[in-house]
């Protein structure tokens, strides 16, 4: 399995697929190995979709992790060991697409009241006013923040499948990010673990989010991701067109940032006098 783990992730590295994706297909081909309790490269290709059948027959797990266990089946078999898709097929589950549960605007300013935080605070602050994903959000350098007039863009070194891009960096959360960096005082990463030198992990950024729901007497479903569905959905209530909002996320596909128009409130109408690409400041008036 060694040798195998270290051409699976050579292979990884060299297509530029982010450190999580490693972590969960190696993770996820660990697990059938536990199963069979062999070398996975001596596995059939019945034995991997028995395996991806077990999953949500017996151990009852969902079709989404099935299908990213077949994934990461799919980049061992046919990429690094170089089967053909003919002679080593494996089966994808069609799972249905849901929509997002989003926070209402009172509700995402009474989760940034209730996360005392500071640095916590500041990364749910700036995931919201962004749309940055939580791991772009925790991978921030002080450096990536450009508050030049004429640029005023915050930059993405390594977005998801290696892309870096801009996103947009409001007046609102220029001030908010500067009395931050005066108080905390961060040397390269902008959030940083309990220590101080390395960068906030995405589990504590989770936990962050889910701690100030509890305390905000929020039930919606999802996780920090979801103040990236609100900033999407309110940036097209604001008027913003869909083709910027797809170059702020970062879609490849305008398709997917469509999807978002199916979310919007047609009786909301924002403040009037905010700037529609400051969301902070909308809420604050709100």
């Amino acid at each position: 399995m060694t040798e195998l783990r270290q051409r699976m992730l050579n292979a990884m590295v060299q297509r530029g697929f982010a450190p999580r994706t490693q972590e969960s297909y190696v993770r996820a081909i660990r697990r059938m190995a536990k199963f069979y309790r062999r070398d996975p490269a001596q596995y059939t290709a019945q034995e991997v979709q028995a395996y991806l059948l077990n999953m949500v027959k017996d151990e009852k797990l969902s079709y989404s992790s099935m299908n990213q266990a077949a994934c990461a089946a799919q980049f061992l078999f046919q990429t690094v060991l170089g089967h053909g898709r003919e002679q080593f097929h494996i089966p994808f589950a069609k799972v249905p697409a849901k929509q997002p549960e989003l926070l209402a605007r009172g509700e995402i300013a009474r989760l940034l009241t209730v996360c005392l935080h500071p640095a916590k605070r500041m990364l749910l602050q700036t995931v919201y006013a962004t749309g940055l994903r939580v791991s772009e959000a925790c991978a921030l350098k002080v450096r990536d923040i450009d508050s030049a007039h004429d640029r005023m863009c915050i930059r993405v070194e390594c977005g998801k499948g290696g892309k870096g891009r801009h996103s947009i960096l409001s007046q609102t959360l220029l001030e908010l990010l500067r009395a931050y960096v005066r108080h905390a005082k961060p040397s390269v990463w902008l959030f940083t673990d309990s220590s101080g030198t390395k960068p906030m992990d995405i589990c504590m950024a989770q936990r962050a989010y889910y701690g100030a729901c509890i305390r905000g007497a929020i039930t919606k479903t999802g996780g920090i991701h979801t103040l990236r569905h609100c900033f999407a959905t309110h940036l097209l209530e604001g008027g913003v067109d869909l083709f910027t909002i797809q170059k702020l996320l970062g879609h490849s596909h305008i398709a997917t940032t469509g999807r978002y128009l199916h979310l919007i409130s047609p009786q909301f109408r924002p403040p009037q006098g905010t700037y529609p690409l400051d969301l902070l400041a909308g809420l604050y008036l709100h």
